[in-house]
Order: C-alpha cells, then sequence, then structure tokens
C-alpha cells in the first residue's frame, strides 16, 4: 500500500477509467414529472409556455380601470356603477379594458335598482394586484440547466412551464459486494469471530442518498477467485462496484490482488484515516472501489471518493456540506502526512459553535451516528489547540446545534438517560455530552467550551467533593453547581466474583487484572485516594495503566475478560449482568457560570431534573439517589 493523497488518488482514478473505457455520462431516460425528483436532467428545460399564460387577477376583489380611480380618497371616495367593474378570484383572467385588482376588502358595496354600486376609497395605479403573462416564467425561457438534481420545486416550475416528462440521467446502479469468512448475513445467528454484514446495510443506503439504485451481492468468501467471478459479474450490471473488506494487506485481503488481475488497479492506499486501505480500479470498463472493512472507514470511502464518481457520471456537482467555524473544547492530535477525518459533536456556548472531538476509532461506526460535524485536519497540519477556531462541515442544521445542552466531562448514565429523555419531551433538543474526566469538564467550564461540566472530584485533603476544585479552578468566576444524584462506586467483578475480591487493598494481589479509568477523571482520584488510605502504591495494581474513558467500557472489559476488575458504578455493572462490591456512595454534580444558569438552552434539562418520573427511572438504573437532584448547592 502506498500514501497517495486524496485529490490525487481521486484524479488518477477518473483519469484510468477514462482510457478504460468507464463512461463519462450514464445514459439519457425520458421520465414523468412525478418520477423526476431527485434525478439529474440529461438536457435544458425550456419553457413551453409561460407561466401565468394571461394577466391574472392575484387577489379576490373587483377588476378596475387604473384611470376611472384617480381622485378617489377616503374624504372623495369615488362610486363605480356595476358596468365599470368585473367581481373576480385570484387567478381569474383580468378582463378586457381592465388593468388593476382592488382587494375585495378595500371595497364598500351600495345596493342601487341598477345593480351594485362599488365606492373606492383609494386610488389604483395600473397592474396593481394583477400577475402579468410571464411573471413567473416566460415562453422559450431556459428554466433548468443541464446537469441540474431535479427538487420538488422544480417538476412543479416545469409543470407550469409546459413540461409533462423531463430527459434526465437514469439512476446510477451501485452493486454493494461483502466478502470476508467471518461476515454473517443481518438477521442471522452470528457466533463469537463472526460480524454481521451492517457495511452492506450502510453503503446501499449511503448509494440510495446519492439518487442511485443500490443492489447488495450474497457475501463472498476469501476465495480470490470466486471474487473475481462476483466483480466480473457485478461489473457487467453496474456503474459503480463496491467491494467491502478485503483491501488492506493481511493474508485474507484479497480485493487489491483482484482488481489488479481482473482489470487495472490504480491506488492501493490513499493518505486519509480512517480509510487508508482504499482501492480505487476498474473491471470491464466499470470502476471498482475496495472498501475498507471497518465501518467509519467504509462511510467516509463512499463520501470521499464513490460520491464524486455517482455526481459526475450524471454530470451533476458533488452535493457539498454546509461548512461552519467552531472552537475546538480540547487539545486535538494528528498524524502528518494524512488528511484526519475526525467526527465532533457541536453545541453553541455564549455565542460560538464549540466542536467536541469524539472517538476515532475506525470501527466506532456510533462516533458517526452522534457526529453533528466532520473535521478534516489536512495531511501537513499535526493538529490542533483547545479553543483554536476551525472549520466543520455540518451533519445537521444550525439551528439544531443551537438546542443542543453541552456536557463535558465525567461520564455517568444519568446523562445519558436525560438526554434520552429530552429528545423524547422535544424533538428539537439534544444534550451532547463528552467523557474527559472531571478535571477536564471544569477546565471546559473556565474556559467557555461547554455549557455543564459533570464532576465527582474527591478532594483527598478535606474529603469534600468537586467544590474545592472550583474554588481553585475558576477563582474569582461567579459558578454554580447543581447536585445531579449520589450514586455507588464499587468494584465491577465478573459474575459470581470468581476472585473474591472485598476491598480496594485486593487489587494488589498477585494475578487480578485491573482496568482503570483515564487521568483526571474522579472515579481515578477515588481509587487513588482509597489506595493511599491502606499505605499501598498504584505500582501494586496490575493494569494501572490501562485506561478507559467511561463507567461503561470499564464493565465491558471486565465482561469481555480483559480485565477482572475496574472501579465504577453499579448501574454500569447491571448493564453487563456483573457483580458489584460496593466502596462508597459519592455525590455527582453539574457545574455552570452563574450566565449560563438561566440561558433558555438550559431550562428544559431544569425542569426534567424536577420531574418525578424522571428521578423514578433514574432510581431504577440501580445505585442512585435523586433525593437532592436539582438543589443548587452552591
Amino acid at each position: 500500500m502506498r500514501d497517495v493523497p486524496a485529490e490525487q488518488a481521486l484524479e488518477a482514478w477518473r483519469r484510468a477509467c477514462a482510457a478504460g473505457g468507464c463512461p463519462e455520462r450514464i445514459p439519457a431516460v425520458r421520465v414523468g414529472l412525478a418520477d423526476a425528483v431527485g434525478r439529474v436532467t440529461a438536457e435544458a428545460v425550456w419553457a413551453r409556455r409561460s407561466s401565468p399564460a394571461f394577466d391574472a387577477a392575484a387577489m379576490d376583489g373587483i377588476a378596475v380601470s387604473s384611470a376611472a380611480t384617480v381622485g378617489a380618497s377616503e374624504t372623495t371616495p369615488l362610486r363605480l356603477p356595476p358596468d365599470a367593474y368585473d367581481v373576480v378570484d385570484t387567478g381569474d383572467p383580468l378582463p378586457d379594458a381592465r388593468d388593476a385588482v382592488v382587494m375585495r376588502e378595500q371595497v364598500h358595496y351600495e345596493r342601487t335598482p341598477a345593480g351594485p354600486v362599488a365606492e373606492l376609497r383609494a386610488a389604483v395605479p395600473p397592474y396593481q394586484h394583477v400577475r402579468s403573462v410571464g411573471e413567473d416564467v416566460a415562453a422559450g425561457e431556459l428554466l433548468l440547466p443541464e446537469g441540474h438534481r431535479l427538487r420538488a420545486v422544480d417538476v412543479a416550475a416545469a409543470a407550469a412551464a409546459g413540461a409533462v416528462d423531463l430527459l434526465v440521467r437514469r439512476a446510477p446502479v451501485v452493486a454493494v459486494l461483502p466478502t470476508g469468512d467471518e461476515i454473517r448475513p443481518l438477521g442471522g445467528a452470528v457466533e463469537p469471530g463472526q460480524i454481521p454484514d451492517t457495511n452492506s446495510l450502510m453503503l446501499a443506503a449511503q448509494a440510495r442518498e446519492a439518487g442511485c439504485e443500490a443492489v447488495v451481492l450474497p457475501i463472498e468468501p476469501d476465495d480470490p477467485a470466486r471474487i473475481a467471478a462476483a466483480v466480473h459479474a457485478a461489473a457487467a450490471e453496474s456503474d459503480l462496484v463496491l467491494v467491502v473488506a478485503g483491501s488492506s494487506a493481511g493474508r485474507d485481503d484479497y480485493t487489491a490482488q483482484v482488481v489488479e488481475q481482473a482489470g487495472t488497479l490504480v491506488v492501493h492506499g490513499v493518505a486519509v484515516r480512517p480509510g487508508h486501505p482504499v482501492v480505487l480500479g476498474l473491471v470491464d470498463a466499470t470502476p471498482v472501489v475496495g472498501c475498507p472493512g471497518y465501518p467509519v472507514s467504509a462511510a467516509l470511502t463512499f463520501d470521499i471518493f464513490a460520491a464524486p464518481l455517482l455526481a459526475a457520471l450524471q454530470g451533476a456537482a458533488v452535493q457539498r456540506r454546509p461548512v461552519t467555524r467552531a472552537r475546538l473544547s480540547r487539545k486535538l492530535a494528528s498524524v502528518v502526512g494524512m488528511d484526519d477525518w475526525i467526527r465532533v459533536r457541536l453545541g453553541e456556548v455564549a455565542g460560538r459553535v464549540v466542536a467536541t472531538p469524539l472517538s476515532r476509532g475506525a470501527g466506532v461506526l456510533t462516533s458517526l451516528v452522534r457526529a453533528d460535524g466532520l473535521l478534516v485536519v489536512p495531511a501537513g497540519t499535526e493538529g490542533h489547540q483547545a479553543g483554536e477556531d476551525v472549520e466543520i462541515d455540518l451533519l445537521r442544521g444550525l439551528d439544531e446545534i443551537r438546542r443542543t445542552i453541552v456536557v463535558i466531562g465525567s461520564h455517568d448514565l444519568v446523562l445519558d438517560l436525560a438526554a434520552s429523555e429530552l429528545r423524547r419531551r422535544d424533538p428539537r433538543i439534544s444534550l451532547a455530552s463528552s467523557n474527559v474526566g472531571s478535571l477536564g469538564g471544569l477546565v471546559a467550564v473556565r474556559d467557555e467550551l461547554c455549557h455543564l461540566a459533570g464532576s465527582h472530584l474527591l478532594d483527598p485533603a478535606s474529603g469534600e467533593y468537586t467544590l474545592p476544585y472550583v474554588d481553585r479552578l475558576l477563582a474569582g468566576r461567579d459558578v454554580a453547581v447543581v447536585r445531579l444524584v449520589h450514586r455507588e462506586q464499587g468494584l465491577i467483578v465478573r459474575p459470581g466474583n470468581p476472585l473474591g475480591l472485598q476491598d480496594v487493598k485486593d487489587l494488589t494481589r498477585r494475578g487480578v487484572r485491573y482496568v482503570n479509568r483515564q487521568r483526571g477523571a474522579g472515579t481515578r482520584v477515588l481509587l487513588d485516594h482509597e489506595l493511599t488510605r491502606r499505605g499501598l502504591s498504584p505500582d501494586d495494581v496490575e493494569g494501572y495503566a490501562r485506561e478507559e474513558h467511561t463507567h461503561l467500557a470499564v464493565a465491558g472489559a471486565v465482561a469481555a475478560g480483559r480485565a477482572d476488575c475496574g472501579l465504577g458504578i453499579l448501574a454500569a455493572a447491571r448493564a453487563y449482568a456483573l457483580d458489584f462490591v460496593p466502596v462508597t456512595t459519592e455525590p455527582y454534580d453539574l457545574v455552570v457560570t452563574a450566565g449560563l444558569l438561566d440561558a433558555p438552552v438550559l431550562a428544559p434539562l431544569w425542569e426534567l431534573l424536577g420531574s418525578a418520573a424522571f428521578r423514578a427511572a433514574v432510581e431504577g438504573l440501580g445505585g442512585y439517589c435523586t433525593e437532592e437532584t436539582g438543589r443548587r448547592i452552591r
């Protein structure tokens, strides 16, 4: 594999496709207007008739000759006999000898033996409330250019201009070919070591979102001959073939080999992270993309390489996402030499959009689910500092982002429950929590990079939680602290507690594998305090240096057998059906600057904390006490 820059790889692929006989454009078809939305015009659309095709009333009222109304006013009203006006409704043709319309609300009638006399109390200028011939579009006028992706309003305008059908590019056909001995169809049983075929589902959906027809083919095992036969068959029936997995350099990765032997291999390996092991080539005059097996890499491969090619086949511009500027909530390092695509959560704090990076693992599909935007760190950049302004490609609208409550700090399941309940109550509201530890959350509050910090930091010297750290880190600032819950912290152990762990001192026993929380996390501070109280050193704990960023991740490590225990909350142990050895009960608080306490964006959260139903749901998680939930303790 090589590290070809993305733009260079895309251009090389385009040139090779042209040289290899791949069509520059897919064929055109004529479709009715009702089926044209989402398609791309294959020829210019010219108006066959004017719209409106006649001078038409734009209001309900009476049609008059404007010259006959001169001199009318409130003090000198003008009376028009029945033969000097015509009653019209919106859209009616303007009668001959009439050149203006007076709204019905401005007309007063007086009944006479000759018929109703209309009284006007203001003169009207020519063509008042009149839609002139061709006001919308004139016959012979260019309505839509070639290469225009049709929207609902476009087909409506084409109909008004006399069209009954349009010549458009047919929908490109994208064949998705999943490969791998370990891949299993969705809906079936999945054994250890096997993977459900979620990538094909995702890539097919991305193709449909791009206006394509997607065909998911049967899963092929890691057999180069079978994969080659499937690629040849797919190339004969489609405009683009996506081969899923097998694009890296492992012993069972055959995509590059198959493309090279069956057609032309243009690129293997691009300077993009995630998504480095991309294969670009062509087989039987059909473009082929080898997508990495990691889901985030596969999704971004479609965006970076497949989407531009599909747009070009239809003669359309690539659909670009809107962008905004945002401040980074924490330092972000990047590998020099690769474009780094970072998924971020967004919210507006103190009038500025703030971006918080999500997990960067290529296999962490939920990072795309939760992402509000994408930050591209160019290959020549080492990263960005906290507070630095960056450009973000938006995945959600700014209006939604402005209704997002940004929480940075310690992880707690109550925040996840609150996020779900807030969205259920009002679909416009989001709560985005980022788990960087209590200390990192307080720093983010100080730097106006979040609305709230979740904190349960124990100060060993005083025995108090959070408040001493607020005094030190936010000295001189008017800060509010709101109690969220009291919660049980303890040792999360395997079912039945096979090692018989009963106390923190047992972590120093030989053979006990511990999984820790990250530096700055309140749970880690708690562990250090408990070790010190017992005269023990972190060096005595096997696995002390191994870090996870959430209570659920700690529980997951224990459940998977990668560790014997970890310090965490009871609710996380219950989520994985693990056992729990209590160590302490601690407060968990929300820290906010007083200036934001009454901000409208936080009002739904404060209301939720006062809900008896929500408190009951929190206690149902296990290990929580909500007696003080919502109380301001400072």
